[in-house]
């Protein structure tokens, strides 16, 4: 005990009146019950996170217990570590996690996610694994395998060598060289497949409410395949609108209808809206919104394009070839039918294909788009972020 407390009992007893071992008696029970009332906080605390950490294990388990027909691959963390070598090679970094270079014991390499603090009770994880290891598509990324051990969480895809094709159509991307138009309509070619197999290939129809070039991986080929299925939800094949209670997705992106519930129910045609931006930037080489442009006209390109469309003029392509400019006008001409306001006035991804596959002469001027940025700030005005990261926001149904 040190000289201060010897001294200040007494005293502060005395003060008080009180005799000095009464005193001590009781501040010995008032630091008795707070010291027990910290502990029992304390504990109180450990129970709940551990409670909810339980709550989310058991959730996954029993999901994955209820689908043992995955073909992907369950490895333990300490696997994980070891294919990664300690998450030596980081490739990347997004909302729900990190990505790292891995190479399996077959010398095969793959790409980890490793996934960030899981909402929902490990929803995204679930629909991740749930969406993407029930399918295999030569246009949809293969799930290899995945980690579920307490909190962590990864998910093994197949390597992907030239990244996301935002890496190639934006400039300053780290992708020096030029994608040829041929390669983009491939590209283009490709990615409808892939979101077509979503919809109508599978089982279930798979709504992935997250396209954009970010989520486009290419191969050493140059073959596109969709990925990032943390926001995909499943419903029944002759569900034509859906019940969805937030709007999910990238911003430049989204359906208006996640937005604007009177334009019309959600359905496929969200993702077919996403795939016409995603056509337009490609086509555009650029953001669909730069308010860096050089001209006040060229801020929303779809505006632009198709203002330059239904004048005759120029798409201003460069030194191109007859073909390439009407490769170019073909593409433009299917974005702009894919972003039209409503619902009901997109063509469903089977269209889409056909369209690209056909000629551009048979393709009509679409209405122009009235979906605008400026109505865009009717969202932000709700604390919506501009910004191109992913949200979960809850709109009225």
């Amino acid at each position: 005990m040190s000289v201060w407390t010897m001294i200040s009992a007494p005293f502060f007893g005395l003060l008080l009146g009180i005799p000095v071992q009464l005193y001590e008696a009781t501040r010995g029970y008032l630091v008795g019950r707070t010291s027990i009332g910290i502990v029992c906080l304390i504990l109180v605390l450990v129970y709940r996170y551990r409670r909810r950490h339980l709550s989310m294990d058991d959730s996954i388990e029993s999901f994955l217990q209820g689908h043992n027909n995955f073909m992907p691959i369950r490895y333990s963390y300490s696997e994980i570590k070891q294919m990664t070598k300690c998450f030596n090679d980081k490739l990347g970094e997004g909302g729900y996690g990190s990505v790292f270079k891995a190479k399996l014991r077959s010398g095969r390499f793959v790409a980890v996610k490793l996934l960030g603090k899981s909402k929902a009770s490990g929803q995204d994880f679930i629909s991740e694994v749930g969406t993407i290891g029930r399918i295999h598509h030569v246009n949809v990324v293969q799930l290899i395998g995945f980690c579920a051990e307490g909190s962590k969480r990864a998910l093994v895809y197949e390597f992907m060598p030239n990244a996301s094709l935002d890496k190639f159509i934006f400039s300053g991307g780290e992708k020096k060289t030029p994608l040829s138009w041929d390669t983009i309509y491939e590209i283009a070619l490709g990615v409808a497949r892939g979101i077509e197999y979503l919809h109508r290939g599978c089982d279930m129809q798979i709504l992935h409410f997250d396209i954009k070039p970010h989520n486009i991986l290419l191969d050493e080929n140059f073959v596109p395949k969709v990925s990032d299925f943390g926001l995909a939800k499943l419903y029944s094949t002759d569900a034509s609108i859906v019940s969805l209670t937030a709007a999910r997705g990238t911003l430049r992106y989204i359906a208006p209808e996640l937005f604007y519930k009177y334009i019309g129910g959600v359905s496929f045609k969200a993702d077919v809206y996403s795939f016409g931006m995603l056509l337009m930037e490609m086509v555009g080489r650029r953001k669909n919104v730069n308010a860096c442009a050089d001209h006040s006209s060229k801020i929303y390109f779809p505006s632009w394009i198709y203002d330059r469309i239904e004048q005759g003029g120029d798409m201003e392509l460069g030194n191109v070839s007859e073909d390439v400019g009407k490769l170019a006008r073909k593409m433009t001409l299917v974005a702009l039918w894919c972003i039209q306001m409503k619902p009901m006035d997109r063509p469903s991804m089977s269209k889409v294909m056909g369209m690209l596959e056909g000629e551009v002469g048979l393709l009509q001027i679409p209405p122009k788009p009235t979906f605008y940025p400026q109505e865009v700030s009717v969202a932000e005005d709700h604390g919506i972020s501009s910004s191109s990261s992913d949200i979960d926001i809850s709109i009225t149904n």
